[in-house]
């Protein structure tokens, strides 16, 4: 479809976790780029939302108030068999709709920072052995004042023309099992889609793919999730084949899910990934928003 026609996103980032734009100029980025709905969905954090919600509403574009978070066990208290049954990736839960967070969601997200600045010292504290001088200053200012994440990190190696780009840095690095890597303590699925619920928002697998599980677990393992409070999958996103897509959107639809597509926008660090557009280049249509009540 073309860009007369409409286009949404419901995946981006802004400064304040580590996109580049700040969260106006996300939002003047989006329509200039003709998108008619955009969610911001930073990492942690709902303190982009409202300077994004007032720009949105100056612009005259449909904005969902979102968050991304960090899951790392199913229940709070996770059992045997659960542990058994956790993926071996990323899983990280995106809330749309996030409208009244109570003092127990806002306090498990101030906990999530705290996490992160141990992380980021824990990092920093791996570098001399890899021979890399660096200071957590130099990192921050990458981050312009805002939270500082991995991509920043990534940044840095990137100046230092230690790697390439943003994706060889994760992939040498600060992926998964490589030298900088350090895994971040995130919440329980079943707390994070409650904490989401009451806000009056719906809770969206991100990027599935992430988890690095098989077919053959896949189905289950979202069953599962959808027997605890999940709402629906993110069955398109940049990183995902074509054919993935469509299986990911098969699977959701077969077990009711609300089906979302968005772009991960995160700015000049991430300059493969372009607002409005997921896997295979194509735009975000608004049919994705069918499932969503509250747009």
């Amino acid at each position: 479809m073309g860009r007369g026609q409409s286009v949404i996103d419901l995946h981006s980032h802004s400064t304040a976790s580590d996109g580049s734009l700040s969260p106006g100029d996300l939002l003047r980025a989006a329509s200039a780029c003709g998108i008619s709905a955009l969610a911001l969905t930073d990492h942690d954090t709902l303190a982009g939302l409202p300077e994004a919600a007032s720009t949105a509403a100056a612009l005259g574009i449909r904005f969902i108030s979102g968050i991304e978070l960090e899951i790392t066990s199913m229940d709070a208290v996770p059992d045997r068999e659960a542990a058994s049954f956790w993926p071996p990736g990323e899983f990280h839960l995106l809330g749309l709709g996030i409208e009244k967070p109570g003092p127990a969601f806002l306090g498990a997200i101030a906990g999530q920072a705290e996490q992160r600045e141990a992380r980021n010292a824990e990092i920093l504290a791996r570098f001399p052995a890899l021979g890399i001088e660096a200071d957590y200053a130099e990192v921050q200012a990458f981050a312009g004042g805002k939270i500082v994440g991995r991509p920043h990190f990534a940044a840095l190696l990137v100046r230092r023309k230690i790697a390439r780009n943003t994706q060889q840095a994760f992939d040498r690095y600060l992926g998964r099992g490589k030298p900088l890597y350090v895994p971040k303590k995130g919440l329980a699925f079943t707390e994070a889609a409650e904490y989401i619920h009451g806000a009056g928002g719906l809770a969206v697998l991100a990027h599935p793919m992430s988890l690095y599980l098989s077919w053959g677990r896949l189905p289950a393992f979202i069953a599962a999730l959808q027997g605890r409070g999940l709402d629906g999958i993110e069955a398109w996103h940049p990183t995902a084949k074509l054919r993935a897509c469509r299986r990911l959107e098969d699977l959701g639809r077969r077990l009711g899910l609300v089906i979302t597509a968005g772009s991960d926008f995160h700015g000049a660090g991430r300059p493969d990934r372009k607002l409005g557009y997921t896997a295979g280049n194509r735009e975000i249509d608004e049919s994705f928003l069918a499932g969503i009540p509250f747009i």
